[in-house]
């Protein structure tokens, strides 16, 4: 099963900006779906963004227009870029293998969680 890692949170002021990436130890190739959860504080985690083997996003409403979500097969890597940031935006995020459920609408995670990254955002 292929690992992936998180890196590049960080404390960053409103308005900033942040690129996460969530490095696999294999190939994502044949991958249909990754996706970006987070977990603020007291709360569920989330999907914030997903993007399947086609290149098709998906947003979570309260990101979209701000985040943007890729991936580099060709790297093992996705990445999500964080514009405009908020302090509800404040969590700690995680990639992961993702399905997309027509029952549910939403993409769930398939793998184990890993470490996630820290997002502080704050004056």
């Amino acid at each position: 099963q292929v690992q992936l890692v998180e890196s590049g949170g960080g404390l960053v002021q409103p308005g900033g900006s942040l690129r996460l990436s969530c490095a696999a130890s294999g190939s994502i190739l044949s991958i249909n779906a990754m996706a970006w959860y987070r977990q603020a504080p007291g709360k569920q985690r989330e999907l914030v963004a997903a993007v399947t083997s086609g290149g098709t996003t998906n947003y979570a409403d309260s990101v979209r227009g701000r985040f943007t979500i890729s991936r580099d097969n060709a790297k093992n890597t996705v990445f999500l870029q964080m514009d405009s940031l908020k302090p509800e935006d404040t969590a700690v995020y995680y990639c992961n293998r993702a399905i997309y459920s027509s029952f549910s609408r939403t993409f769930a995670a398939l793998g184990a969680w890993g470490q996630g990254t820290q997002v502080t955002v704050s004056s």
